[in-house]
């Protein structure tokens, strides 16, 4: 008999360990001085496989997670990918493969409330950024981060 859906997320959850990995900019810029820091915008349905691929392949390019800080920030229609009653295996494996990574993973506030999702309702990792995806992609450039947007 094969898992349940539910089994397989919360398999998936104890991998990725939840919002514990999360670091802000903050701490992820004093705690690694030198390190290169990265913002990735994601907004198209469309994009999702394609920059959760961008950020595997920006962590192996750049020798490890412990070399680069990567935070991606989701908010519109590609949000809606990540709710755990929606989102592919592949993409939630993968997805918990970037945060067991270290990979802050933002979800706009202003889309969770206008699509009516719950923070719970995402895969695990994702922290709930009150202020808007769009702000929070201006802050962290304030703060030093390269914006990607692919």
């Amino acid at each position: 008999m094969l898992p349940s859906r539910r089994a397989i997320f919360s398999r998936l959850a104890a991998l990725a360990g939840g919002a514990a990995l999360w670091r802000s900019p903050a701490e992820a810029a004093e705690a690694e001085p030198g390190v290169p820091k990265v913002a990735y915008h994601l907004c198209d349905l469309d994009k999702v496989a394609f920059v959760i691929g961008n950020i595997e392949n920006h962590i192996a390019g750049m020798g490890g997670p412990d070399k680069v800080t990567i935070v991606l920030v989701v908010h519109g229609p590609a949000l809606a990918l990540f709710r755990m009653n929606k989102a592919n295996p592949d993409i939630a494996r993968r997805v918990a493969g970037i945060a067991a990574a270290g990979v802050g993973l933002a979800a706009c506030g202003n889309t969770l409330a206008a699509q009516d999702i719950d923070l719970g309702d995402l895969l695990p990792g994702f922290v709930r950024v009150d202020e808007g995806g769009v702000t929070r992609l201006a802050r962290l450039q304030a703060e030093g981060y390269a914006y990607l947007r692919p």
